[in-house]
């Protein structure tokens, strides 16, 4: 089989920014209200379901606010991050900006998104958890509000663990070597018919951070340097490689092959292993495609080390060009924090942040989104990560390069670790 990189969504992505420099509000620096007519600019990415309930979502807030007129433009993944960065290098970005964790400090830094304490009079964040808001600081600073919510977890095919007579995991105490030996005990008992899993991770930011918080690491520190141990990641694709070779795991070939084949072609959605990871919110999708009894447990050390996170599914920021930057601070107001534009978004951008929201829609939720929402609420949470620093965006390709080189024999563990780790230490210097 011909091996292909999988880049998810994420290929060209990592958009330069040049010369944007730090600058204040446009509205010299007072946020006030206007009592005249005023217009505003909002952008995000997404497609048309997303832009249909957003543009909703718009009108009720203008029934709301008459005075305030939102004009509202989105994207594809790859050309709005393009547009973005050519609209703010002319001092002209969208009053109200949809981001994303990968971008946030490189438009944070620059002094480009504006401190939203500045506009706490329009912008009330007291509905949200700790926890949840400092994903959207940098430096202290609080340049984003979450809108939606995730968290790592392991899938498991409940169906297939009750044919071949394999008791669940208790993820309350259940390790990663328990891990290993249920996906053996699973291909084993099955004949080979299946595989016990899928890859552990090791391709991706959000895997990578927790089998460093595991063992003690984190992947960036405080200060966006990249504090990732070689000898910690090289252990993960370590841990990957012998369940392959034991045949827990599936191979590299039948993972590059499930990968790439997205959410719905996936080996867990065509029932081909029992366990994988994933992100709760992910879990709707693989319900539909498998049409099998999923659940969503722990991670396995998860509650011994508290190395899970909230990962936002994106946030609402305003830009620091803005001239009305106390209108764009109502309206991300009116669309995190009211039930008329909960009523409306759902949980289209993710399981609702606000915990307030969060219950508001739980009596209108379909089965994946109740899984999602109720492992959000019970999972055991460790303190927030750092922001992906300017630079880190391309993380994920790039570590999906070294991981197949590894999976495929073609660099040791130690040596693609060490490689990447300085790959990613030049991008995110090269940057500063």
């Amino acid at each position: 089989m011909q091996r292909r990189l999988i880049f998810k969504g994420l290929g060209a992505s990592a958009v330069a920014l040049p010369g944007l420099a730090a600058c204040g509000t446009g509205g010299g620096g007072d946020v006030e209200l206007s009592d005249e007519p005023v217009t505003i600019r909002m952008t995000w990415w997404g497609a048309d379901t997303r832009a249909e309930l957003t543009d909703q979502a718009i009108a009720a807030f203008q029934k709301e606010h008459p005075n305030i007129t939102v004009k509202g433009e989105f994207k594809d993944w790859a050309g709005y991050w393009d547009a973005l960065a050519t609209t703010t290098a002319a001092n002209d970005s969208p009053d109200v900006i949809q981001m994303d964790e990968l971008y946030l400090a490189s438009y944070g830094d620059r002094g480009t998104l504006l401190d939203l304490a500045d506009t706490s009079d329009f912008l009330d964040t007291s509905g949200f958890e700790a926890a949840t808001l400092e994903t959207g600081k940098i430096d202290g600073t609080q340049y984003a509000i979450p809108i939606g919510a995730g968290m790592l977890a392991s899938v498991v095919n409940a169906d297939l663990f009750a044919q071949y007579g394999v008791e669940l995991p208790d993820d309350t105490t259940w390790t990663w070597d328990d891990y290993a030996a249920i996906a053996n005990e699973l291909t084993e008992k099955s004949g080979g018919v299946i595989n016990g899993t899928g890859l552990t991770g090791g391709t991706d930011a959000g895997s990578i951070r927790y089998w460093a918080r595991l063992h003690g690491n984190e992947l960036y520190g405080e200060n966006g340097d990249v504090t990732l141990d070689p000898a910690v990641l090289a252990a993960l694709w370590e841990y990957s490689l012998a369940l392959i070779e034991s045949g827990g795991a599936e191979t590299a070939a039948e993972t590059v092959e499930g990968q790439s084949a997205g959410l719905e072609g996936s080996s867990i959605a065509t029932g081909k292993i029992a366990m994988t990871i994933a992100y709760n919110t992910q879990i709707t999708p693989l319900l539909a495609a498998s049409g099998a009894d999923l659940r969503l447990i722990q991670l396995p050390g998860a509650v011994e080390t508290t190395a899970n996170f909230i990962k936002p599914s994106m946030y609402w920021a305003v830009s620091s060009q803005s001239e009305h930057p106390a209108e764009a601070a109502t309206l991300i107001d009116f669309l995190v924090n009211h039930e008329a534009a909960a009523d409306i978004l759902g949980t289209e951008r993710g399981i609702p942040a606000n915990p307030a929201m969060r219950e508001h829609v739980a009596t209108d939720l379909d089965e994946g989104e109740q899984l999602a929402v109720d492992y959000l609420e019970s999972a055991t949470v460790g303190p927030a990560v750092v922001v992906t620093p300017n630079g880190g965006s391309g993380f994920d390709p790039t570590c999906q390069r070294y991981s197949q080189e590894v999976l495929f024999g073609e660099r040791t563990p130690q040596d693609a670790a060490e490689a990447f780790i300085e790959e990613l230490k030049t991008e995110i210097d090269a940057a500063a």
